[in-house]
Formats: C-alpha cells, sequence, structure tokens
C-alpha cells in the first residue's frame, strides 16, 4: 500500500472557495499554489451567512475571525411584508451551547480579506503562493497540466477548480450545465446604519439578526436584511419576479442602479424597510440562474469545489458554508490520517461525501426561494399559522447541518473503498438515532 505523500496543489480561483482549500491543504503539509484569473484576488457583493458548520472549520484552521469583523446573528426573524410585524422568530441564544460554534454574519470583502491573510500568511504548513493574471484555458486531465491564457504551463499532483459559478474547470472535465434563470431577480442595496440614525429610522442593527420580509405568501417577492461590519452597514438583498425586471445577463460589476428602480416592485412594502430602501447606495443586480445537480464533480486528479461544483440559490444562506466544508473535505481527506497516496481513492470520496449534501442543500434553497417556511430554522416553526411545506419530512434543519461529523463521513466511506469494517454508530456523518425535528430517525428502516 502506498503511503502519505507531500503533493503540488493547484487552485484555479482565488476566491473565498480558493482561498479556504488553500488553507486546509497547506495545513495537511501541501505546496499550494492559487491561480487568478482578474489581477487580484477579492471577492464582489457584500454580506456573506457562516453557520456553525461553516464557522467550526475557521475555528479548525486557526482563521482569525476577528479580521472578518463579523456580527454573531442572534436571530432570524420574518416579518410581516405591509406591516413589518414579526411572524415567525427562531431564536439564536442557546446556538453556540448547541453547536459549539456561533453564526457569523461576515461581509464578503471582510472574510476574503481574513482568509486570504490565513491562507498566504504565517500558520501551519508551507504559505500558499499566489498568482494573478492566470486565467485557465485548458487542463490536460491525464498529465494534470494546466494552460493558462497567459502562456504559461504547469503541471500540478492535485488540480482543485474553485473558479465560481461560471467555471473552466467545470467544462474541462466533461460538466455543461442544465441551467435557466430563476423566476425572481435580486438588486442588492448597503445602507449605512449611521445615516439610518440620523433620519430618525428604524435601527435593525440592534436585532442581530438575518431579517425577512415577506416569504409566507408563496410569491417571488422577498427583502434579506442582513448585518454586518459589527453591525456598521446593513446589506439588503432585494428579490421580486423576474417579469418586473430582469438582470439575468447582467455582471455584478455593472454601473449601479437608480433607486427608483430599486423601489419600483414594492408599492406595499412596510414603509420602515422601505425607508431604509431609499437610502440604499451601490444598488447592484445580482444575476440568479437555477442549475440542476451535476452528475459527478471530480475526473482524473482534477475535482471542483464551491460554486463550481454545486451553485445554489441563496435561500438558505450556506452557499459558503458549503464552499468551507468542501475545502474542508480535501483537507482531511489528503492529510496524514486518512490520505494514503491514492489520489483517484481521495477524490472519489470526495465526491461521494460532497455531492449528496450540496445538492441536498442545493433542492432546498431553491424550495426556499418563494416559500421562507422551508428555510433552515423556520423550517420547524410550525405553530405559525401561515406554515405550509411542500413535504415535512424533507425539510432541512439545523440538526442535519450542524450534527454532521465529516471526520465519520470520510472514515465510513474510506472503509467501503478499501475493504475494511466500519463501526462507528454513524451514518453519512450523522449519528445513528438521531432524531431531526422533521421526524426524520437516522438509520431508521426507511429513513
Amino acid at each position: 500500500m502506498s503511503s502519505w505523500r507531500s503533493l503540488h496543489v493547484g487552485v484555479i480561483g482565488g476566491g473565498i472557495g480558493g482561498m479556504s482549500v488553500a488553507i486546509a491543504l497547506r495545513r495537511a503539509g501541501h505546496t499550494v499554489t492559487i491561480y487568478e484569473k482578474s489581477d487580484f484576488a477579492g471577492e464582489v457583493g457584500a454580506s456573506v451567512s457562516c453557520a456553525a458548520n461553516g464557522t467550526r472549520w475557521l475555528h479548525e484552521w486557526n482563521v482569525d475571525i476577528a479580521k472578518g469583523d463579523p456580527v454573531v446573528l442572534k436571530k432570524l426573524i420574518n416579518r410581516d411584508w405591509k406591516t413589518g410585524e414579526p411572524v415567525s422568530v427562531y431564536d439564536l441564544d442557546d446556538y453556540e451551547k448547541r453547536w459549539g460554534y456561533v453564526y457569523n454574519m461576515f461581509h464578503r470583502q471582510y472574510m476574503h480579506a481574513m482568509l486570504k491573510d490565513s491562507a498566504l500568511g504565517e500558520g501551519e504548513g508551507v504559505p500558499a503562493t499566489l498568482k494573478v493574471n492566470h486565467r485557465c484555458r485548458d487542463i490536460d486531465l491525464k498529465t494534470s497540466t494546466v494552460v493558462f491564457e497567459n502562456g504559461e504551463v504547469i503541471t500540478h499532483d492535485l488540480i482543485v477548480g474553485a473558479d465560481g459559478i461560471g467555471s473552466a474547470v467545470r467544462g474541462i472535465i466533461g460538466i455543461t450545465p442544465e441551467k435557466r434563470a430563476s423566476d425572481q431577480s435580486c438588486l442588492h442595496t448597503n445602507v449605512k446604519t449611521e445615516d439610518a440614525i440620523r433620519l430618525g429610522l428604524v435601527n435593525y442593527s440592534e436585532d442581530s439578526a438575518l431579517e425577512y420580509w415577506g416569504g409566507q405568501e408563496g410569491k417571488w417577492d422577498k427583502i434579506v436584511l442582513s448585518p454586518c461590519n459589527g453591525g456598521e452597514l446593513l446589506s439588503y438583498y432585494c428579490f421580486f419576479p423576474r417579469e418586473k425586471g430582469d438582470y439575468s445577463t447582467q455582471a455584478w460589476g455593472a454601473e449601479d442602479r437608480p433607486v427608483e428602480e430599486l423601489l419600483a416592485p414594492y408599492p406595499e412594502l412596510d414603509r420602515q424597510v422601505f425607508e431604509h430602501l431609499k437610502i440604499g447606495a451601490e444598488i447592484k443586480p445580482w444575476r440568479l440562474w437555477v442549475h440542476d445537480p451535476y452528475p459527478y464533480i471530480q475526473s482524473g486528479n482534477t475535482c471542483l469545489l464551491g460554486d463550481a461544483a454545486h451553485p445554489m440559490m441563496p435561500h438558505q444562506s450556506q452557499g459558503a458554508c458549503m464552499a468551507i466544508e468542501d475545502a474542508a473535505a480535501l483537507g482531511l481527506l489528503f492529510d496524514k490520517r486518512y490520505f494514503s497516496g491514492d489520489i483517484a481513492q481521495a477524490l472519489a470520496v470526495y465526491e461521494e461525501i460532497r455531492l449528496p449534501r450540496a445538492t441536498r442543500v442545493q433542492e432546498a434553497a431553491a424550495k426556499a426561494a418563494y416559500n421562507i417556511n422551508e428555510r433552515i430554522g423556520f423550517s420547524v416553526n410550525k405553530d405559525v399559522p401561515t406554515y405550509q411545506v411542500e413535504d415535512a419530512k424533507k425539510v432541512l434543519t439545523i440538526e442535519e447541518m450542524n450534527a454532521y461529523d465529516m471526520h465519520k463521513d470520510i472514515e465510513e466511506k474510506l472503509a467501503a473503498k478499501r475493504g475494511t469494517t466500519y463501526t462507528e454508530k454513524f451514518l453519512c456523518g450523522l449519528p445513528v438515532g438521531l432524531e431531526l425535528p422533521n421526524g426524520i430517525t437516522i438509520g431508521a428502516v426507511g429513513a
């Protein structure tokens, strides 16, 4: 049997996913080079959620979380579209006690800078190298050789495609997405808390909550407010039917849209939040495309990660966490405890543990787009008068996300691959006998 060896890893894409996998793999003892297509590695957008299933890996990797200036969420609040009165509230007060980690809300650029420092700076393992202006043109999957548009040709032992929803690596390994523009459009805007206070408006930052207007009515209209930068910035995602404004072909970097365009779809919206939107700055369209799950996410010594592997609608706030979990899985599968030197075996297990879990979240996010009761947290608030879900036994719950033990999932799958016995009382990373609030018991017959 071959034994552990240090690999030269090429990561295509320098976003949150790319930086995360660089951290995980450098800590596992590998030499990592990140290739970013633009002239700097950064992120666009605003707030990004990091629930306990993502935060746990930031702690595991010794990331300096304070650098990301997060807001620790205390509640999820769903408000009536017209009155703003709370309709469904999911309390997170005991969240850290239950799951060991807090629910962080970051500004995307701050989170990226935090991860970049961890990937490239001091810490366990050899710091990763970042090369900008390296756009991937092709990969020879047999020799793991990457050809870049700038003419450079570089061979690696392992290649990770972390190049986002428009992934080049995905096409190179033979996946052509089945995708369609969502029936929902979205404009994003930022409101400074100090500006809202100065105008005598409600100070939503005091709630330390992810707040939603609408979503109970089975319509595409929904406002999502997430506080970031320690509460100084209020990040608003404003959803409405695509026929009221189609931004499916517009990139985030396009010029700002006028505030009148942001307000137009919402004549009946709660005036408190409407007044906030009136002072919104940096109004940007966010393209929403629905992708059907991919049949595989690895080929040869190349694999996909994050949005390149499983793009999802934003309505479960799990996109970043799924990328972080992907990174964590690769970090574990290639560490001294689990890696036998067989890259193909490790990537087969990576696909086996990541694709079902990410697909489950992907499907749940699509349902939550028009029904907030399908969203993790609200999905168990059954005493809400308007509570209705497609299938009560299929709702996604906090338990399923946060009780998951990736080590156990990897050990179970590796045992099957290597023909050894697995005796732990876990099934796909969840404890056998765990009763989920949706009525499912892990390991029960027919579950």
